[in-house]
């Protein structure tokens, strides 16, 4: 759940609370504000009534045009007002229409929680004259009940408006910082790559910028840690590639030679054993089993010697070492069937280059030739230009073998040694396949 929908729920959270506390509040209020204003009406109504009808009979006056008067009152616009005589008689009825209008008369829920029990009243009126008339008053609290709708609907809608702003500054204050954890997400998810040059900018706000600080400092130091492993693993690499370029030199020049020497030893003492009275058949197996055991001695260590460093690579270049590469597998694999694409120029590379590059090749082979079970494959290797004064060296080496799975890719430590090879160069190695779809190695070295 991202940060900035928990805050935006906290936030709605937090105003429907806020709304139904509102809300309670406004209808106790409003139901307190009801009774009190019919009450008032009531009693307001009473103390007219009973004041006017004390007034001296003597006196011009007309209760039909004063209950007219009195009812026309803003003070009385909830009531109903009746008056009657003792013997039941009705003698004046003055009453307003209490139905609402339909328009804004608020819902029935509304009504329900906010109006009161209002019954009808009785109240005795003496006249000077001694006479005595009974006053019915009904009141009817629909019209205060619409007033404190439209109050209420007033404090619902800025408790609503509030919200609505309150969601509007939240995000607007957040948006900047979002926008400062996407960016440390991205640089971070850069870093995560290898690419330790990645920095991140300045922040205005201060927790941000520190965090990029700490970032900063923590891709600076796996830089420089990144560049002494490499330089190490380099001068590693070199050194046993010079020591098996020596091995190899050593078994060419002092084991092949001896070998030779007594091949040629046996073989002459062979051709001279008839020279010798009394030479046996024991002579002859002797000198058999000699050239034999020197024959393969001498195989095994021209294997040896291109094992650890062919000869070939040093005096003829690298095209022509990963052409004899592929007739050697061409005769021990005649299945697999592999094509080369390789120009010259790769033969003025650098030296530690052409030996890592041999080296990957070598172990692309072996791979498939163990796991893959693929019938072709192909090496491609292209010097490209980037710009003008930037090259690099491109190898793919394709075959249309079983495939496998990334986690097994990731397990193996032929692939993480010529991963470990190629980052000693600074160059970046895909690898590309899946079950039943084959392998394809990319490798971009870059040129200086």
């Amino acid at each position: 759940m991202s940060l900035r929908y928990q805050i935006n729920l906290r936030i709605l959270f937090s105003s429907f609370c806020m709304l139904l506390l509102g809300g309670s509040i406004a209808i106790w209020h409003a139901r307190n504000a009801v009774d009190k204003e019919i009450n008032s009406s009531v009693d307001l109504a009473v103390q007219l009534i009973s004041f006017g009808f004390s007034k001296d009979s003597q006196a011009p006056f007309n209760q039909n045009d004063w209950l007219l008067h009195l009812n026309a009152l803003n003070q009385t616009k909830h009531l109903s007002i009746v008056l009657k005589e003792p013997s039941g008689e009705i003698i004046n009825v003055v009453s307003k229409n209490l139905q609402s209008s339909t328009e804004d008369k608020p819902p029935r829920w509304f009504i329900q929680l906010v109006e009161g029990q209002h019954l009808k009243t009785e109240h005795k009126i003496t006249r000077l004259g001694g006479k005595q008339l009974t006053l019915l008053i009904e009141a009817n609290s629909l019209d205060e009940i619409t007033e404190v709708w439209q109050e209420s609907i007033g404090f619902f809608s800025a408790i609503g408006l509030l919200t609505l702003l309150t969601f509007l500054a939240v995000n607007l204050a957040f948006n900047k910082a979002l926008q400062s954890i996407a960016v440390i997400v991205n640089a971070l998810k850069i870093i995560e790559k290898g690419q330790y040059q990645q920095e991140l900018p300045d922040f205005s706000i201060q927790e941000y910028d520190s965090i990029a600080k700490a970032i900063n400092h923590m891709a600076s130091e796996l830089n420089t840690s990144r560049q002494e492993n490499r330089a190490l693993t380099q001068h590693s690499l070199e050194i046993q590639e010079d020591e098996r370029e020596r091995l190899s030199q050593e078994l060419h020049d002092e084991l092949g030679q001896s070998l030779t020497a007594i091949k040629v030893m046996a073989v002459t003492a062979e051709r001279s054993r008839f020279a010798v009275s009394g030479a046996s058949n024991d002579i002859k197996k002797s000198t058999d089993a000699i050239i034999n055991v020197c024959d393969h001695l001498m195989k095994v260590v021209r294997s040896m010697m291109h094992q650890l460093h062919p000869l070939i690579l040093s005096e003829l270049g690298l095209k022509a070492t990963l052409e004899d590469l592929l007739n050697n597998w061409a005769l021990r694999y005649p299945e697999l069937i592999i094509s080369l694409n390789c120009p010259d120029e790769v033969d003025v590379l650098e030296h530690k280059i052409i030996i890592q590059v041999f080296r990957i090749i070598q172990e692309c082979l072996t791979n498939i030739i163990r796991h893959a079970k693929a019938k072709q494959a192909s090496i491609c290797l292209e010097i490209v230009s980037l710009s003008e004064t930037e090259r690099a060296l491109l190898l793919s080496v394709i075959d249309e073998g079983q495939g496998c799975s990334v986690e097994i890719i990731k397990s193996g430590f032929g692939l993480l040694g010529m991963r470990e090879r190629i980052n000693s160069l600074d160059g970046e190695m895909t690898i590309k396949t899946a079950p039943n779809q084959g392998m394809a190695i990319i490798v971009n070295i870059p040129l200086k």
